[in-house]
């Protein structure tokens, strides 16, 4: 395998759906797939800045993410072109899949956000997953959602993910 080669080979191409269609789709590197769980890491790839009013989304962002191939959620550990760890943005999806050099994660619109030093933990958008009709559509998939957010909010306000993400 060449150099070329092999550096395609440790990049991957996440697709984030919403809906039925792509919401977001960037280049990521590959840090560890072992069938179950998947870890890239990527720059932010928003467009600018992204303010949420308690936490900024910029240049210079390095997101590491997890994704699990048996679980309804996804966790990127944010950190400041500085290094330092701005929190851990969670969201609720289906099931991770990997087709070849593309990681397909299906949004279901509810999130969380952790700071780094763990003195905020908020879940958001439970409005958008509501309106979604998600739990009239498909009420088995709006249960694992649901308790995804509720098991993964039980981890940030009892010490945060590093047993998870370990």
């Amino acid at each position: 395998m060449s150099a070329n080669s092999a550096d395609r080979a440790r990049l991957l191409d996440v697709v984030l759906v919403k809906a039925g269609r792509t919401k977001i789709r960037y280049p990521a590197e590959l840090l560890h797939d072992d069938g179950t769980r998947i870890v890239v890491r990527a720059p932010w790839a928003g467009g600018g800045v992204r303010d949420f009013g308690f936490v900024r989304f910029e240049p210079g962002d390095v997101f590491t993410e997890y994704y699990w191939r048996d679980r309804w959620y996804s966790v990127k550990e944010v950190r400041a072109a500085s290094g330092a760890v701005k929190g851990w943005y969670c969201d609720i999806t289906r099931p991770a899949v990997r087709e070849g050099a593309r990681l397909v994660v299906e949004d279901l619109d509810l999130d969380l956000w952790r700071s780094g030093d763990g003195g905020d933990v908020r879940r958001l958008d439970e409005d958008e997953f509501a309106a979604s009709g998600l739990a009239r559509t498909d009420p088995e998939a709006a249960a694992a959602a649901t308790a995804a957010l509720d098991a993964l909010e039980a981890l940030a306000r009892g010490g945060g993910f590093a047993a998870l993400l370990a």
